[in-house]
């Protein structure tokens, strides 16, 4: 682990080599799992607010599973996520040409809102976790669906969290991704990656 600030690193998104390969995985990780999207409290206003920029690209099952529930829900964790549609997938999706991928996402595209999609999907698949002592621990979460993206990563060979460097950078901030780059640096002058 590589702690900098309230921050605490696993190796993984040093070692780890992901690439998103959605002709393979069809975005499954929007599908498949127990709940939906992390989300933070500051999102429940942007995602209320920008609802007429993104919900036109929604599915009518998807707008249905928001008007009832809300644009977030509390998972059986107690955690913030987003809704699901009959327990499946995340009522934010959209399939376009076999793949499935987030109706924010591509309102943002389109230059229709400020709101990209929610962090935790951006940033996936490093989770954030909060840890007893306040700090956030940032973790590499390994999932079956996302196997192809791991053969892909490795044939391109970029660590994990180069690989995720925009997310990281909206997330915690330029120099916070400079002191990444800094404990990599370090880590193969010491040999432990």
């Amino acid at each position: 682990m590589i702690q900098i600030d309230d921050k605490i690193i696993s190796l993984e998104l040093f070692t780890a080599r992901f690439s998103c390969d959605l002709k393979a995985c069809r975005g499954e990780c929007c599908v498949e799992g127990n709940a939906g999207a992390p989300l933070d409290e500051e999102e429940i206003a942007m995602l209320e607010g920008e609802w007429d920029s993104y919900a036109p690209y929604m599915t009518p099952e998807g707008k249905q599973a928001v008007e009832e529930q809300g644009v977030a829900v509390i998972d059986e964790d107690g955690d913030l996520t987003t809704p699901l549609v009959d327990g499946a997938e995340c009522a934010y999706t959209i399939r376009e040409n076999g793949v499935t991928w987030c109706a924010i996402e591509k309102a943002w595209s389109e230059g229709k809102t400020p709101f990209r999609k929610p962090i935790s999907c951006h940033l996936y698949p490093i989770r954030l976790v909060k840890l007893s002592n306040g700090m956030t621990g940032l973790q590499y979460h390994r999932w079956e669906v996302c196997r192809a993206a791991e053969i892909l990563g490795a044939r391109k060979g970029e660590p994990l969290y180069k690989t995720l460097r925009e997310p990281i950078i909206r997330r915690f901030g330029e120099a916070f991704y400079r002191e990444m780059e800094a404990c990599e640096d370090e880590l193969r002058k010491m040999g432990e990656i």
